[in-house]
């Protein structure tokens, strides 16, 4: 009777430990909202799937990162990205590219990626790099003087920068744990947001004067 009750018991382990240890997909953009009718719905969580029977290696390809970006801009660099959205054939695989071109003393300013960690290596130049901790630790900065062939690692989800120290131009490649990472400029969403976040909640938030909030809305 024992030996009916222990197979019983590995019986429903059997059935329920997959339910027990599943979870949901990570999200793939920054919102997938549900409908009721599939006639309703337009996207899924990702990409729709091309049919195998004509996929090519040209799928797999491509050569965007061969070229420098136009670092003429108010930041003095150029982010060149290899995702899901320019080359199909990453879809699924939790992975994706980008070349980072700096102009000398250029940088590219505080930002974070909401579904992804990112490792860089420098190829060119020298690059001042860091990442701040979330408030329950503390809001530490976590920063490194990097040269050629060194690399550095941004946690998921956290607030990071790289800055060109050098007088000449610097390059990067880096790698993200995602086919579409997402990116969060810090200043570009606070001041930036459209519409446009009330001046004076930033002013409490950020401890200044309401105009020179709305100073800096006018920037972005």
């Amino acid at each position: 009777m024992k030996s009916l009750s222990y197979i019983a018991v590995l019986s429903l382990l059997a059935l329920t430990l997959p339910l027990a240890i599943a979870s949901d997909p990570s999200p793939l953009q920054d919102f997938c909202v549900g409908v009721n009718t599939p006639a309703s719905g337009v996207f899924v969580n990702g990409k729709f799937c091309k049919d195998p029977r004509i996929v090519s290696a040209d799928d797999f390809f491509s050569s965007v990162l061969n070229r420098p970006g136009n670092v003429n801009n108010a930041v003095g660099s150029n982010v060149t990205t290899v995702n899901v959205n320019n080359l199909g054939g990453l879809n699924t695989l939790g992975i994706s590219l980008v070349r980072i071109d700096y102009a000398p003393n250029g940088q590219n300013p505080p930002h974070t990626h909401p579904r992804a960690t990112e490792i860089l290596i420098v190829q060119q130049g020298t690059l001042l790099v860091g990442f701040v901790s979330s408030n329950q630790d503390g809001n530490r900065l976590f920063a490194k003087t990097l040269n050629v062939g060194d690399v550095f690692v941004f946690p998921e989800g956290l607030i990071h920068f790289q800055f060109n120290l050098g007088r000449t131009p610097a390059v990067a490649i880096a790698a993200l744990s995602s086919q579409n990472a997402g990116v969060i400029t810090i200043a570009n969403t606070v001041f930036g947001s459209n519409p446009a976040i009330d001046p004076n909640v930033l002013a409490r938030a950020f401890q200044m004067d309401a105009n020179v909030v709305r100073d800096l809305q006018n920037r972005f």
